[in-house]
């Protein structure tokens, strides 16, 4: 090879998503070598980083051999290591683009990506000619493939020797016409299949009302068929699927996290849980946001800043700090901390509308403060990251506006649903938990610091005003019994 080589080169096709590698060969008089995978250089031009976990060789005895079309549920790296093919390509995912097709010749300078539903064929032009790919999943039985066959007159392939004197397998004359396939289904857009666990909880849920209205992909799994404790059933998962996982998973019953039984459940699901998600987003490139607690913190401090040290009171804090440690030693994470808890499930605010109702006239702590999160907001936050591309790390995020104690919380109730707020007494924490057993310390100052994530453009709501809407939403639907 006496030319000058071509500069490493990513170019677009008609096909989306389908790309042409133009390769740097060098060659001198006892042969050429190249970089015919290159990580870090290829991805900077724009080729995914489709992390390959298996490579294979296809050798070709004459010239003339013919292969295809097939589509298969994994994207592949495709060049040949000697000799020539001409290549053909067929979008079969459904969508606009299917049955587009593009065509270009490949020999040792030449490399496309196929993203996967894309039927893959090729035409040998040299004896000797060694076919090779690297694909981002092992090869299955089992798996769902899509094929059309080599002659359809729709995509006219213009195969350089005509089949009829090609070399070809039985299987492969036998595939479809273009109008008899199922088209491949379409995948999720890239970094939006999301997978949600402690789906079921009140973040969860709303999660999964609001993430499929943002453009995401959403599958929600909790207790008992999902653990993420589970070290084993967490390696057999299938990661592949997800972009980003979203924990919002947890042991939050803070008191029984003091007993011998909680204190191990706590740790389980609060730290070991995180512990093996993280490890599972760090080995497969998924971001992972993970919900956390104020409770991590002693409460001498307000508002409470990202990074302020850990300093956690109790169990369930602890247990948290432990999960939040783990999560932020991968680079792709999001660590939202957050507070008061509000959402489609029990809570502190329904509890105080049934206790109006049943004539209840409760004592509740004045010396406790912060600002209640409606998971309206919480969820809107953390899709807000998402969607932004913010820088990964920690973001607090709870609802804006004063802070108040949780009486001041409790007696605005009482008020919203018709009883005077003096039904409602104030108490101090102390005095509050005296002679109660297996009670957790709290932080008295919760409020956190929402400068950060309002710096990226994302403002919550007044957590008073969300607390009125609430407290009308629970009457009008008579869940305030």
């Amino acid at each position: 090879m006496t030319e000058a080589p071509k500069p490493l080169g990513v170019t677009t096709t008609p096909i989306p998503g389908f790309l042409r590698i133009d390769l740097t060969v060098h060659g001198d008089n006892r042969g050429w070598f190249k970089e015919n995978w290159q990580r870090e250089k290829m991805t900077a031009l724009g080729l995914p980083d489709f992390k390959p976990v298996q490579n294979n060789v296809s050798f070709n005895d004459e010239i003339g051999v013919t292969r295809g079309i097939h589509a298969e549920p994994w994207d592949k790296f495709v060049s040949v290591a000697t000799g020539k093919v001409f290549g053909a390509w067929v979008d079969l995912r459904e969508g606009p683009s299917f049955g587009t097709v593009y065509t270009t010749v490949i020999d040792p300078s030449v490399a496309v990506f196929v993203p996967k539903g894309v039927g893959n064929a090729y035409q040998t032009l040299e004896p000797n000619t060694a076919y090779t790919y690297l694909v981002n999943d092992h090869w299955s039985a089992e798996a769902r493939y899509t094929f059309l066959n080599l002659a359809d007159e729709t995509v006219a392939v213009p195969w350089p020797i005509a089949l009829e004197e090609a070399i070809l397998s039985d299987k492969d004359r036998a595939h479809p016409r273009l109008a008899e396939v199922t088209p491949f289904p379409a995948a999720a857009p890239a970094g939006r299949r999301v997978l949600v666990t402690g789906a079921n909880g009140q973040l969860g849920r709303e999660l999964m009302r609001q993430l499929p209205t943002a453009g995401f992909t959403a599958t929600g799994v909790d207790l008992p068929e999902f653990d993420i404790a589970d070290a084993a059933q967490m390696a057999a998962i299938d990661w592949s699927q997800y972009d980003v996982i979203i924990n919002a998973a947890g042991w939050t019953a803070v008191d029984a996290a003091e007993t011998v039984e909680g204190r191990r459940a706590a740790w389980r699901a609060n730290a070991t849980g995180p512990a093996l998600l993280a490890r599972a987003a760090g080995d497969n490139s998924v971001t992972l946001v993970h919900v956390s607690s104020e409770y991590v913190f002693d409460g001498t401090q307000e508002p409470h800043s990202e990074d302020e040290p850990p300093s956690p009171l109790g169990v369930y804090g602890q247990s948290k700090a432990g999960g939040d440690a783990a999560v932020t030693a991968i680079a792709r994470h999001y660590l939202v901390r957050t507070s008061w808890v509000v959402g489609d499930g029990r809570n502190f605010v329904k509890t105080m509308a049934a206790l109006a109702a049943q004539g209840v006239k409760p004592s509740v702590v004045d010396d406790q403060t912060g600002r209640l999160t409606f998971t309206t907001d919480l969820a809107a936050g953390i899709i807000h990251l998402l969607s932004s591309d913010a820088e990964y790390g920690t973001y607090n995020i709870s609802g804006e506006g004063p802070v108040v104690s949780w009486w001041e919380i409790a007696a605005r109730v009482y008020e919203l649903v018709g009883h005077d707020r003096a039904e409602v007494s104030p108490v101090t924490t102390a005095d509050y938990y005296v002679g109660r057993e297996d009670t957790a310390p709290r932080p008295l100052r919760s409020s956190l610091d929402l400068s950060k994530i309002e710096a990226t453009g994302f403002v919550p709501g007044d957590s008073m005003r969300r607390l009125e809407e609430y407290v009308h939403s629970l009457a009008a639907t008579g869940k305030t019994q």
